[in-house]
């Protein structure tokens, strides 16, 4: 199938995950836990992977999924992929934890190491962001479904960038990365796929994450920015990869709305 003939099917997959995180959220009765990693993991983790693993394994019982919560599988296995699933089945479960409601449930499809496809919920106020290679990005709500664009900005432009950070880490870790950072306004949001959204929707110019994050975290959020006119790339300045390591920990990367900006020069490169 398509990916335009998939894409409704894996948005009710996400928003059945989504539901059950709320219905968990709400009660504010859930088992949590500490991975290997040291990344914490709770029971709502847990149910929205069952649900969306078997989903999709039922929609499509031909390309294979990789989950956060189920992601041990070696890379001469991976490699043998030519499209898969790439799945967070909670994005931001410390946002969960600490009950902002600033999380959400993240699958992207993969083809040849690129997302070709994302979709991003969030169960808090059932907004969706999706996209399609070369069909666009979209915010669909209950009210509207609207095609979204970033916010390009003249290359002479001095103006305050507007930085999507994380409400729990110290805005000085991003900060130090930027040349000119009294010019810099933040926005503060959780989940790293929310803070790409509201790059990809214009709200914000640029999110930058310092610090371990997964494939899955940036699948979906990587196809959404790009379809609507932004960049996802390492601090490096190139785009990310997946699939082609053993491990499936991103490098620090940044989210551009304006990919026209001389960002070689506005970050430090530190």
């Amino acid at each position: 199938m398509k990916p335009e003939e998939l894409i409704d099917h894996v948005i009710a997959i996400a928003m059945e995950a989504g539901q059950k995180i709320r219905q968990i959220y709400q009660q504010g009765s859930f088992s949590k836990e500490t991975k290997e990693d040291n990344t914490p993991v709770t029971s709502a983790d847990i149910a929205a992977h069952n649900i969306i693993c078997s989903s999709l394994q039922a929609l499509t019982p031909d390309i294979p999924v990789l989950s956060e919560e189920a992601a041990d599988i070696p890379l001469s296995e991976r490699s043998q992929w030519r499209r898969y699933w790439l799945v967070d089945p909670l994005d931001g479960t410390g946002e969960f934890i600490a009950g902002s409601g600033d999380f959400s449930v993240i699958i992207a499809l993969v083809e040849h190491n690129r997302p070709i496809m994302g979709v991003v919920y969030a169960p808090m106020t059932e907004v969706c962001y999706y996209a399609i290679a070369g069909l666009g990005a979209y915010k669909r709500t209950s009210l509207a479904e609207l095609q979204i664009h970033s916010k390009l900005l003249p290359k002479e432009q001095n103006n305050a960038l507007r930085l999507a950070v994380s409400r729990r880490q110290d805005p000085q870790s991003v900060l130090k990365l930027f040349n000119q950072p009294k010019h810099c306004e933040l926005v503060a949001l959780g989940g790293a796929a929310l803070k790409s959204c509201l790059v990809a929707e214009g709200r914000a110019d640029c999110y930058v994450r310092v610090g371990p994050t997964g494939e899955w975290d940036t699948g979906a959020a990587q196809i959404i920015i790009e379809e609507a006119g932004g960049q996802l790339m390492d601090t490096e300045l190139q785009p990310l990869t997946y699939n082609e390591r053993e491990s499936l920990e991103n490098p620090n990367f940044i989210v551009v709305g304006s990919p026209n900006l001389e960002w070689d020069k506005i970050l430090t490169g530190d």
